[in-house]
């Protein structure tokens, strides 16, 4: 009985000590658990929710533009798209095997692969044979610090031949083009894959299979649209594609404003001096993502506004009828012979009273490359990036500067007659026309008349078979004066890269005399439009501009939404000259158009408007395509001509020039013929445009 006893009581002793280990273990858990819970907790229930939320902007379409009477010149196609979104935890191999999944949906066009994209793509495709083309003692270089482990793929890179890279089928390159798109963005970035020809069954496919096609999304894109074809195409300017994005040479510029590198931007001349009017307010969304990129959720934090609607100054039906008639005259002209460097022409209208372009027309004549046809191309461009001499339509400032400078007095006289100057060719008129005094040296267009101007400018006198004495300030002195018109500076337009024109380098007297009747420096269409409008105007040097008003957008088609700004007049400068000089010239100028014996007479002596003008034509070298073919001639003609309409209360301004217009001595007049239609269609638009609105009012009283 007693071994029993003893027994049992060494059980017991076990089991406590066990029951005891226990107790602690227990407790040991339970306190951990209780400092992971307690004290850690909330730290790692971030650290499990941890998420990252990020704001995308998505483009929006651009603002429209129109013309002035509204009608829509710029308009944005709406276009199937198809999208994709790279997460941050997405890898090549995920990348490319949704691309291999889109391929079987949709036809993508492989024309922009390089050989550097075949290249990366034979590696991703090939990983254990692109592995080969490492050495060990390529491998070794690198332990040695020799070469950098991104070396190791430049030498793959390099070592790739090209039988390897041509061995895609066709059905590998489509994946390579798709995948390539993939590639190119930026996380949580919308890519365009396709926007260009997205069939309706490719739209509809990928969009009931975008479970399986991770990233990939479909949505409505959008493409500029021009109403008017090519019209002023060069002038409106473009945009860039959603391949090219944001322009490598302004990349910091627009990143600063929150672009993304993907966004399309106005890439020239009115696009891109309006980009911020036009480029309107992203769409926002926000992503959430988990600690591994991969996104959770998504929320709009705005809706974006497309951008604002520009309505623009040109008068679009005009444009077009005077487009048509330069296209028309170039032609006839062309085949009439005599013409072998005619190849442009340009027509500016302008109201002289606010600067406002109401026709920017340009043409060029070509011979198509293909066809081996003649073809007329779009130049309205050249109006403010070509320059000519224009010869005497400039006249009128050489008068103005002549009273400014004291050198001649209103209806003072001078005798037209050849004058012999040592060292200079004999300088004359295209007639001898005797004693005349300033209105009739505008009218008839004398060009001794502003010869002796020039002399006197100079403060210097003529005489038969004598030197001048004439320097280099004498130049300044006069286009000094003619920039107060805007002959020889920027107009300061609203469109980027205009050009001054070229100044002459020699100071000879001679060439004083050749500046003094426009046969000497260079000026732009706008230019003379812009220096006939200052006189048109009494005085005032005005800005020209091409954008009227700038409007809200609205949904509705055919509405256009509240002006937000519109576009004042600009005195740029105002002449300091007495207004009954600036008169006087008015008065030769319209003897120029309205008198029997005004060069112009022909073109608006009998019209039911009162017209001003001034023509003119320059000797000229040949600068234009192919010049070192023809160098050394000069008998080519530039012609030109600026005025304005009606006399009493200018309302237009015109310039035209038409350089290498025809050679020898007999002149085609298509400076002559040009403006005539201009003015011409400008009144009869006026005056049906009148007759429209009477009977709709008319009408309208009736109803009521």
């Amino acid at each position: 009985m007693m071994k029993e006893k003893k027994k049992k009581t060494r059980v017991s002793l076990r089991l406590n000590l066990l029951f005891f280990a226990i107790f602690l273990l227990f407790s040991a858990l339970i306190f951990r658990l209780g400092v992971v819970q307690i004290v850690y907790g909330d730290d790692y229930k971030r650290e499990v929710e941890r998420t990252v939320e990020m704001t995308v902007n998505n483009p929006v379409p651009r603002g429209k533009m129109f013309d002035r009477n509204l009608k829509v010149m710029v308009d944005n196609e709406p276009l199937n798209a198809i999208t994709y979104t790279r997460s941050q935890s997405a890898n090549s191999r995920e990348m490319l095997k949704t691309a291999e999944k889109l391929a079987e949906m949709i036809n993508k066009e492989t024309d922009k692969i390089t050989e550097r994209d075949r290249k990366d793509f034979w590696i991703l495709k090939n990983p254990e044979a692109a592995e080969l083309k490492i050495t060990n003692a390529d491998r070794k270089k690198v332990t040695e610090g020799k070469l950098e482990q991104e070396d190791l793929y430049k030498l793959q890179i390099e070592r790739i031949t090209e039988k390897e890279i041509n061995s895609f089928t066709e059905a590998e390159l489509e994946v390579l083009a798709i995948y390539r798109e993939f590639s190119s963005g930026y996380a949580l970035t919308p890519q365009m894959v396709k926007n260009k020809d997205v069939t309706v069954e490719e739209f509809a496919t990928v969009g009931e299979n975008l479970d399986a096609l991770p990233g990939v999304d479909i949505t409505t894109d959008w493409d500029r649209m021009y109403t008017y074809g090519n019209t002023l195409k060069s002038v409106l300017g473009k945009v860039s594609s959603s391949d090219e994005g944001l322009p490598s040479e302004r990349l910091d510029y627009f990143l600063s404003l929150g672009y993304s590198r993907n966004d399309r931007v106005g890439k020239s001349y009115i696009e891109f001096q309006y980009e911020g009017v036009l480029q309107g307010d992203k769409a926002k969304v926000k992503n959430v993502t988990d600690k591994s990129g991969n996104v959770v959720g998504s929320q709009v934090v705005s809706e974006g506004r497309r951008g604002n609607d520009l309505v623009l100054t040109i008068d679009m039906e005009l444009q077009l009828a005077i487009e048509e008639e330069i296209e028309k005259q170039l032609l006839q002209a062309k085949s009439a012979g005599n013409t072998q460097f005619l190849d442009r022409a340009f027509v500016v209208l302008m109201d002289p009273k606010t600067g406002e372009i109401l026709t920017m027309a340009g043409k060029q004549y070509v011979i198509d490359k293909e066809t081996g046809k003649p073809a007329i191309n779009d130049f309205a461009l050249g109006n403010i990036s070509s320059s000519y001499t224009v010869g005497s339509s400039v006249k009128g400032a050489t008068v103005l500067t002549g009273y400014q400078t004291g050198a001649i007095q209103p209806n003072e006289y001078f005798y037209d007659r050849p004058l012999d100057i040592k060292g200079t060719p004999t300088k004359k008129s295209w007639t001898n026309m005797g004693n005349i005094n300033d209105l009739t040296a505008l009218k008839k267009s004398s060009n001794v008349y502003m010869f002796l101007t020039a002399i006197a400018i100079a403060g210097t006198e003529y005489a038969p078979d004598k030197g001048l004495d004439i320097g280099a300030s004498d130049f300044d002195t006069i286009r000094k004066s003619f920039v107060q018109f805007g002959l020889g500076a920027k107009t300061g337009i609203d469109l980027p890269n205009e050009m001054i024109g070229f100044t002459g380098q020699e100071t000879t007297p001679g060439k004083l005399l050749d500046l003094s009747i426009g046969q000497y420096d260079t000026y732009t269409p706008m230019q003379l439009a812009q220096y006939v409008s200052t006189i048109a105007n009494g005085g005032y040097r005005m800005e020209p501009h091409m954008v009227k008003e700038i409007r809200e957008p609205v949904d509705n088609n055919t509405e256009l939404g509240p002006i937000v700004s519109e576009i004042t007049p600009k005195v740029l400068n105002k002449l300091d000259m007495k207004d009954s000089w600036i008169n006087r010239v008015q008065d030769g100028f319209e003897k120029v158009a309205m008198e029997t014996g005004g060069t112009a007479y022909n073109y608006f002596g009998n019209k039911p408007y009162t017209a001003a003008a001034k023509t003119g034509t320059a000797q000229a070298f040949y600068d234009g395509p192919n010049k070192d073919k023809y160098d050394g001639l000069q008998d080519t003609m530039n012609l030109s001509m600026v005025g304005y309409a009606p006399v009493e209360n200018p309302e237009v301004a015109f310039a035209v020039v038409v350089p290498w217009a025809y050679q020898g001595s007999t002149s085609n007049g298509l400076n002559g013929k040009l403006a005539e239609f201009a003015l011409d269609s400008y009144f009869d638009l006026k005056k049906n445009r009148q007759q429209e609105d009477n009977t709709e009012a008319t009408v309208g009283i009736q109803i009521d």
